[in-house]
């Protein structure tokens, strides 16, 4: 799946003076619950793109990543495996490495295969359904918000402490205005919205 979608932001959160190539995304989705109510592949991954455009540091000509969308009780388990947190949470990244005692050699070979892996991202579809009724927010736009901070953590992005969040945060805000989605920080914070990775 690739996309062409461009986002009018910058890593500053301020638009851009020209806009980057957008990457080829290669989306691979896999749907382990019953959620035809999400947004399709091509939709997910012209996301995808907006946040790469937007935050990587230098444009990318092909990006890779699995998403996959899950039930509750998947959805819990990865959370207290991975993050040590009871229940599910709207979205985990898992940045991509490279799996260890590989020969140098065969890492090389790979090359740009490599260079385009991200990582995975798992959105719980029924706290996705949750979250979005609760704050008042249409599916669409809250899906679009869990892709762009999800892949924004992929690229190395967080919110540990206030200054890294009050920059992630301003990101996502101007990559969603870009898209045609409203600011999704002027809702008031669920204590139980947990934006981590893990």
């Amino acid at each position: 799946m690739s996309s062409t979608t461009q986002p009018p932001a910058a890593a500053d959160g301020e638009p851009p003076s020209s806009l980057a190539p957008a990457p080829e995304v290669l989306l691979g989705v896999q749907r382990a619950c019953d959620a035809p109510d999400l947004p399709g592949d091509e939709q997910l991954a012209s996301w995808v793109s907006a946040a790469l455009i937007a935050g990587s540091p230098e444009p990318r000509a092909k990006a890779a990543l699995t998403l996959r969308v899950v039930g509750t009780d998947e959805g819990a388990r990865l959370n207290e495996a991975y993050r040590g947190k009871a229940g599910p949470t709207n979205v985990l990244s898992f940045p991509f490495e490279p799996p260890s005692g590989l020969p140098r050699e065969a890492l090389e070979a790979l090359g740009e295969d490599l260079d385009a892996e991200l990582g995975d991202l798992v959105i719980c579809a029924p706290v996705l359904r949750r979250e979005a009724a609760d704050q008042g927010k249409t599916l669409s736009a809250h899906t679009a918000h869990l892709i762009v901070h999800g892949t924004l953590h992929l690229i190395g992005y967080d919110h540990i402490d206030p200054a890294e969040a009050a920059r992630m945060e301003a990101l996502e805000s101007a990559i969603l205005r870009g898209l045609g989605f409203p600011t999704p920080y002027e809702v008031p914070e669920d204590p139980d919205d947990h934006r981590s990775s893990a």
